[in-house]
Order: structure tokens, then sequence, then C-alpha cells
């Protein structure tokens, strides 16, 4: 059997930048060990495989993602919106049309395409839990106390995947981040986060809300240029408090320390968090996965 499957550079508007996604589609016949076995091959931070929606669900698509570690994860983040860019430029949504739906997990979320320009919903905020012991965060980061962000304390917040954001005084302190993955392991687990999002206002550019670095150890993921699933928590924080002038636009940089600089824009207007990006695709190949034919020796 041969499994195509396709390179997606999400966020990004040139090949070789942004976040590289490893898409599968029309992937119903792979059983889940298999779906598990090909993202450990391709070994990208995340692949993902369209299948169709659970039975009398609304959805056009299903997607399903895995990490290289075999960990399933929600959440629509560049991980689905690779998807869509790759389904506009595949011919296969319905010109007549501009919104879908995608089954992801339990949630249905909807997407607007526009050539190759995709927003998405994600799930509505959700506020979970503190850590406020500075000495034990700045510690699993490689960071000193006085690295964190004066009067405000890192939070584990959702809208579709739970992420610990950390603020952080200011740019060079995200740069300088080197965490110590077995003890941000714990950190995270006690929390009750998946990944870590370190942030600060954004150095020298007044159109970018935010700079931003994400660790997630708990998945395999030791550094992402650009997480959808975080930066949505991050953007719904940020007007929360007053932080981002723009409701409606708020822009978040993150790659720089990967050299894959992406931007990602959402907007968070309280009760939903969309974000919105563009994308390429810059390869496509194909799994063998038949029997192999003995060698004669």
């Amino acid at each position: 059997m041969d499994v195509p499957f396709y390179w997606v550079d999400v966020f990004a508007t040139r090949p070789l930048a942004g976040n590289p996604l490893a898409l599968v589609p029309d992937a119903d016949l792979l059983p889940e060990e298999t779906m598990r076995s090909i993202a450990r091959e391709l070994n990208q931070s995340e692949t993902t495989f369209l299948v169709r929606a659970d039975a009398g669900l609304p959805a056009d698509h299903r997607l399903r993602s895995f990490t290289p570690a075999g960990v399933e994860v929600f959440g629509a983040g560049h991980n689905a919106m690779g998807a869509w860019i790759w389904l506009a430029g595949s011919g296969r949504l319905d010109p007549g049309r501009d919104t879908f739906v995608q089954q992801i997990g339990a949630d249905l979320l909807e997407v607007r395409v526009t050539g190759r320009l995709v927003t998405m919903e994600q799930s509505a905020p959700r506020f979970l839990g503190r850590v406020e012991d500075g000495a034990a965060l700045a510690a699993a980061l490689g960071l000193g106390v006085a690295d964190l962000a004066d009067g405000r304390v890192a939070e584990v917040v959702s809208t579709g995947a739970e992420h610990l954001l950390v603020p952080l005084r200011d740019a060079p302190a995200v740069d300088r981040a080197a965490p110590d993955t077995a003890v941000l392991r714990h950190l995270l687990a006690d929390a009750g986060a998946e990944g870590c999002y370190v942030w600060a206002p954004h150095p020298d550019d007044p159109g970018v809300t935010a700079y931003t670095r994400f660790f997630n150890p708990t998945v395999g993921i030791a550094e992402d240029p650009a997480t959808g699933t975080a930066a949505g928590p991050l953007a719904a924080v940020l007007v929360r408090d007053g932080l981002a002038t723009d409701p409606a636009r708020v822009v978040v940089e993150q790659g720089r320390a990967l050299g894959r600089p992406s931007l990602i824009t959402l907007g968070a207007d309280g009760a939903a968090v969309t974000i919105t990006g563009t994308g390429v695709v810059v390869g496509q190949g194909a799994f063998h996965l038949g029997d192999p034919k003995p060698t004669a020796l």
C-alpha cells in the first residue's frame, strides 16, 4: 500500500519558513498504530491525518495529529491550518463555499478559507490555574527569578490545548530561556499543562504584540517554531488584561530562535478566539507500506 504525504510550511509566505507540517490525506484505512509510526518516521512536531468525520457529525473533515513520540494532540493550530492550506490548493474544497467545519477530537470548529488564507475558530478560552513558585519556574527554564515579569503570574490557559503561559521581563530573557527538559516536564505535569509558552512584549515592532518561544517536552517537542494552540491562549490573556490594543488583531512572533520566524495573527473577543495564517505546500512523497519482497543473498 502506498500512502502519499505532503509537506506544508505554515505561517509562511515562502518555502522553508514558518512551521513545517507533514500531512497525510485520505487516511481512513490507516490503523492508529500506523499513524503513530508514520509520525515517528516523519519526525516533525506534528503529522496530521485527514479522515472522515464521525458518523452523524456535521463536519467536512476530521483531523488527527500525532507527535514523533506517538502522542495525539488536539486544538486548532498549525496542525490544522496546514491541512486546510493543502485542501485549498488541491481542488478538494467546494468553490461555492468559503466556510467549512473541522472535527478535532470532540470539537467542531469553523474554518473560513479565502484563497490560501485560512481563519479558524479555536475553543472558547479557559483559564485553568496559576504557577506561583517563581523560583521553581525560573529554574525549570534555565533563567533567574529576575527574568520573570514583575507583577504578572504564569498561568495555564486553553483554547483547545492546555499550555502554561510564562510572562518574562523582556525579549532577551525569552531568548536566554534554556529549559531543563526533565524539570520542566514535571512542572508542567503538576500544573496540568501540556506545553510552555514564554513571552514578552515585542522588542522592536509596534505592530506585533508579543515575542514568544514554545517548549513541549511532554510530547517530545524540544522547541516549536509556530504554535497556534499556544498563541490562542496568549491572545486571550493579552486581550483580557488590556495588553493588546486591538482585540481583533493580536500578532505574535515565534520561531526566531530556530531561524524560522513566524507571525501568527489572532482575534480574541472574550468568548471566542480565531487564528489566521497562510502557508506554502513545498513537497510531497509516498510511503511504500506493502510487505517487502525477500532479497536473494
